[in-house]
C-alpha cells in the first residue's frame, strides 16, 4: 500500500506526474518579484543595488549640508526671529522638553544615543524591509524621502538656522557635549556636518515617513503604533536643543506636500489560508496586507 494513500490495500496504479493525470491539489508555484527567487543572484544584485542607492543619498545628504555651511550671522539672526515668532504663536518652550530629559542622567544620554544613532539605520532598516516584503510600496517611500531631503537641502541653503544649544536666550545647554555622546564638535572647527541646517528637521520628517510607509504598508491592529518613533524623534531633538518646535512643524509640512504629489500604491486585500491576508508582496500584486 502506498504511503500517501487510505484504504485497503489493492494492485498499485502506475505512478503518473501530477500534471499528466491533472491532480488539482498540487500547489502551483508561487510567484516571486521578477521571476527571480529570493537568494537567486539577480535577486541579491537588485537588493546590493538598491543598497548602494540608499546610501548614495545619505552621501548626498550630508554633501548638501556641508555646500548649506557658513552664515553664522544670519542662521543666528533667524534663530533669534523663529523664537520670538514661537512664543509670539504661544508654542511651548523647548526647555519644558529639555528639563524633562535632565530629570536623570541615564534618560538625557539615552536620548543623545537616540538622536546620533538611530535616525539613519532606522531610516535604512525601514527601506530595507518594506523593498524585501512591500515590493510595491518601496518606489513610493524612497522617492518621497529623497523628494523630502532635496527639498530640505533648498530649505538649509535659504534659511540658515542655528539650533537652540547655541542660542544664549534659549537658556537651554547642549546635552551631548555636557553628557555624551556627541554629534557635533564646535562650529568653527567641525567640517563634517553643517549646524547651521537646523531648518527643517530631517530627523522628525524622516521618522515621519517612516511610520507612515509601515501603517501604510500593512494592515495589523498595531501599525499605528508606529506614531511613536516620530513622537519619540520629536521629543528628543528638542529636548536636546537640536531643534525647534516649527522645524519639526515645517518638515512634516514638507512631507505632507510630498506625498500629496506621489501617488501611493493601492493595497488589495488578497484571501489567505492562515490570517486572512497575505503576507507579502508578488509580482503580480500591486500591494498586500498584514
Amino acid at each position: 500500500m502506498s504511503l500517501l494513500e487510505d484504504g485497503p490495500p489493492g494492485p498499485s496504479p502506475a505512478v503518473s506526474s501530477p500534471s499528466a493525470v491533472g491532480d488539482h491539489r498540487a500547489e502551483p508555484p508561487r510567484p516571486d518579484s521578477g521571476g527571480a527567487s529570493p537568494a537567486s543572484p539577480e535577486t541579491r544584485l537588485r537588493a546590493s543595488r538598491e543598497l548602494l542607492l540608499v546610501l548614495v543619498l545619505f552621501l548626498a545628504y550630508k554633501l548638501g549640508r556641508m555646500v548649506a555651511t557658513g552664515h553664522a550671522a544670519t542662521a543666528f539672526e533667524n534663530a533669534d526671529a523663529l523664537w520670538q515668532l514661537e512664543r509670539a504663536l504661544g508654542v511651548p518652550d523647548e526647555l519644558l522638553a529639555q528639563r524633562a530629559l535632565l530629570t536623570s542622567d541615564a534618560v538625557v544620554r539615552l536620548a543623545n544615543v537616540y538622536y546620533a544613532y538611530v535616525h539613519f539605520p532606522a531610516t535604512a532598516a525601514f527601506l530595507l524591509w518594506i523593498y524585501r516584503y512591500r515590493t510595491a510600496f518601496y518606489l513610493w517611500a524612497r522617492r518621497a524621502l529623497a523628494a523630502l531631503t532635496a527639498v530640505a537641502l533648498a530649505v538649509h541653503l535659504l534659511f540658515p538656522l542655528a539650533p537652540p544649544r547655541m542660542l544664549m536666550i534659549t537658556e537651554m545647554i547642549d546635552t551631548g557635549q555636557r553628557f555624551g555622546p556627541a554629534v557635533y564638535g564646535p562650529p568653527e572647527t567641525d567640517t563634517l556636518s553643517n549646524q547651521y541646517a537646523a531648518m527643517p528637521s530631517l530627523h522628525v520628517g524622516w521618522a515621519l515617513m517612516v511610520a507612515i510607509g509601515l501603517i501604510a504598508a500593512t494592515a495589523t491592529r498595531w501599525r499605528w503604533c508606529w506614531l511613536l518613533h516620530p513622537a519619540l524623534t520629536l521629543f528628543v531633538v528638542a529636548g536636546t536643543a537640536n531643534h525647534y518646535w516649527l522645524d519639526a512643524a515645517v518638515a512634516a509640512a514638507l512631507l505632507a506636500a510630498v506625498l500629496m504629489v506621489l501617488a501611493r500604491p493601492r493595497r488589495p486585500r488578497i484571501p489567505s489560508p492562515h490570517r486572512g491576508y497575505s503576507v507579502r508582496d508578488t509580482s503580480n500584486e500591486e500591494g498586500c496586507t498584514w
